[in-house]
């Protein structure tokens, strides 16, 4: 087994990109919405399973039409009712809806296509003063809506780059998303994120995690703290 502690975490990070995409292979881009409605959707992600996340989206586009000033005019309870697949409906309508009446207040109209065009840190200061809004979901929409290298740290991310010692054990997520940007290189950032989620979901798992399966073993110093 190599030492990883003599790497960088710069260097670990790159390599264990690379093996994972040779072992998963190329990760598929995600069809891309607009990043308003990816705020949305990735908002009734948060703290349920992506399957339920999915149906309540699908639920809503089709209670309303698409259409998200019909969303915003709506009563919080209607806005819940066509969310309630996807778990906590009462407080993420409120969170929903009061995002919507900020983004035209402060914009004039529901549309953040112009998050596209602003550098990075911007597009994310912008999302970030939303509420409801914290670094996960800017980072989801500054990534998959406007392809920009802002990488997500999900439950898994999290473990798997804690377990890798890509970040140390006690940071939290809103540091771990600092930390592993400064790690990857722009163009790799999606692929690292889609990665290490994969990974994090079908061998790096939460408990009872593959170890002999992993093919970055090598470099991951929860394994050699475990001896595996």
């Amino acid at each position: 087994m190599s030492d990883a502690s003599v790497r960088s975490p710069q260097s670990a990070a790159l390599t264990i990109n690379e093996r994972l995409t040779a072992f998963y292979g190329e990760p598929e881009r995600r069809p891309t919405l607009d990043p308003l409605s990816e705020l949305i959707q990735t908002v009734l992600s948060q703290n349920t399973a992506d399957i339920n996340s999915d149906r309540a989206y699908a639920s809503l586009m089709e209670r309303f039409g698409g259409d998200w000033e019909a969303v915003r005019s709506a009563p919080t309870d209607r806005i819940a009712d066509a969310i309630r697949i996807g778990g906590l409906a009462e407080i993420k309508a409120v969170r929903i809806k009061a995002i919507l009446n900020e983004i035209a207040a402060r914009t004039g109209r529901l549309d953040l296509t112009f998050l596209r065009d602003l550098p990075l840190e911007e597009g994310r200061t912008f999302l970030r003063s939303l509420g409801g809004v914290g670094p996960k979901t800017a980072a989801c929409v500054l990534l998959f809506a406007c392809d920009k290298p802002a990488l997500p740290v999900d439950t898994h991310v999290h473990r798997v780059s804690q377990r890798l010692g890509l970040v140390p054990a006690k940071a939290s997520a809103e540091q771990a998303h600092e930390l592993l940007e400064s790690m990857i290189p722009p163009e790799q950032v999606y692929a690292f994120h889609m990665n290490l989620i994969r990974h994090g979901r079908q061998i790096c798992k939460a408990q009872r995690p593959r170890c002999p399966e992993c093919p970055v073993v090598d470099l991951c110093a929860y394994a050699r703290q475990q001896g595996a």
